[in-house]
């Protein structure tokens, strides 16, 4: 097992991590930003490096800096979490260069699922159901209009690189498609410096189903069931439930075996998510994350793995000790994403936290970074918390999540907490009625 492990992230994800470091009895090293230097992963590290000033250009992504944090307190691996570098396989590369453990899947996984084409590619020929779409990029209108009619309208341009909803756009009809192409090659250009964009089927009313794999890198590799993230606006995941109310047990095992088995062929090492589309009955590949995801927390409720622990000793060369029969699932889980945005607009709300009472009780937890006095910067994500509730049954978790909802308090900052407990009332969300254009609608519908 390692010695010292640099957390090299902020936040609720970088104080996740330090503890289950501190469960294995491992040393902590934060960095941070000078606008981070109170911050609570800080505080709670055993050592911590200022890495410069607070833009994450020049901080959280500037590797050179994290490298000199990695030499200087003689840490032996380094925990990326999610966002910033999680997904930066030069970053893995540069450390294995330096003998240093990057504590996630291989680059080279890294680098074939983070662009979108070749993820889809290399999914396809691993067994996994796709979404119908181009055979790659496509180079101009001309090409993009010759597939687009042959599946049949409305189509999604998407960024080859990248994620988050940047370089998507929807071609309901043939008129629209050279206006999609353009703004979507030019966001992803913007966003992630490429500006290749390929097409897919557009499904009218699907749900975001992923599923949880982890494995060992040794050809050992296991799922711990799906995650529904349909509730989203523009594109960004905003309420995540496990199990997802569309799909029985038999259909769950069956996708479930299909990506482990493919995650077994890949060797595949760590955290990693296979995200669907799911419509009518069937499943459609649309990205891998290679990565611990923000949601991972309801995987752990219902399954009782701590995922960022198993993380931790399958990068350090063990096994994995896990099999499929070994994991059972139990009750029902919600995450409600908590950011500092008014709930309506989602316009950010940077500010100092005057009062903060977060809820408790069986089966509330909640996860953060914040605490009363604290000031949320303005130059980061917005998210400030993450509320999580666990059930025996689903009715049981929806009505938890309310009396936890009820119990949060947060002053001096606006948060997203209204919007919950508006979504807690609605007769759709009770019932698990909802595809990834629900909140949207919801939200053009109510002032």
């Amino acid at each position: 097992m390692f010695d010292k492990v640099l957390i090299a992230n902020r936040g609720e994800i970088a104080l996740r991590i330090q503890r289950a470091c501190k469960e294995l009895g491992i040393s902590t090293v934060a960095v941070h930003s000078t606008a981070d230097a109170d911050a609570m992963h800080v505080r709670l590290a055993d050592e911590s490096v200022c890495i410069g000033p607070p833009p994450a250009s020049e901080s959280y992504l500037n590797i050179p800096r994290l490298l000199a944090a990695c030499e200087i307190t003689g840490a032996d691996a380094v925990h990326p979490g999610y966002g910033f570098l999680s997904e930066n396989a030069r970053f893995a590369e540069i450390l294995e260069e330096h003998n240093i453990t990057f504590i996630g899947p291989t680059s080279e996984h890294i680098r074939t699922m983070g662009d979108k084409i070749q993820a889809k590619e290399t999914a396809k020929s691993l067994g996994i159901p796709v979404v119908p779409g181009s055979d790659g990029g496509v180079k101009n209108e001309a090409e993009a209009m010759k597939v687009a009619k042959a599946m049949g309208f409305p189509v999604l341009v998407k960024a080859a690189a990248g994620g988050g909803g940047r370089g998507m756009k929807v071609a309901h009809r043939p008129e629209d498609l050279g206006n999609a192409l353009s703004t979507a090659r030019a966001e992803a250009k913007a966003a992630f410096g490429d500006d290749a964009v390929y097409i897919e089927k557009y499904l009218t009313k699907p749900r975001h189903i992923e599923i949880q794999v982890f494995g060992d890198g040794q050809g050992n590799a296991v799922h711990l069931g799906e995650r529904d993230c349909s509730l989203q606006r523009r594109h960004q995941k905003v309420w995540e439930e496990a199990p997802s109310p569309a799909l029985n047990a038999a259909s769950r095992a069956n996708i479930g075996e299909i990506v482990a088995d493919a995650m077994r062929k890949l060797k595949y090492r760590g955290a990693g998510t296979i995200e669907f589309l799911f419509e009518d009955g069937e499943f459609y590949f649309i990205e891998m994350n290679t990565r611990l995801q923000v949601e991972h927390p309801v995987t752990e409720a219902i399954t009782g793995i701590d995922l960022v622990l198993e993380q931790l000793r399958v990068a350090s060369g063990a096994q994995l000790t896990l099999k499929q029969s070994d994991i059972t699932f139990s009750g029902h889980a919600i995450e409600c994403r908590i950011n500092a945005e008014n709930a309506r607009t989602f316009r950010p709300s940077p500010g100092k936290i005057t009062y903060w009472h977060p809820p408790g009780g069986l089966g509330v937890r909640v996860d953060s970074g914040v605490y009363q006095g604290y000031s949320i910067p303005p130059y980061y994500d917005s998210l400030i918390g993450k509320l999580i509730v666990h059930g025996k049954t689903r009715n049981e978790c929806l009505m938890r999540l309310k009396r936890a909802l009820g119990e949060f308090v947060i002053d001096g900052i606006e948060t997203t907490i209204p919007l919950f407990n508006e979504l807690i009332r609605q007769p759709d969300i009770a019932n698990g009625l909802y595809d990834i254009h629900w909140l949207e609608k919801f939200l053009g519908k109510t002032p």
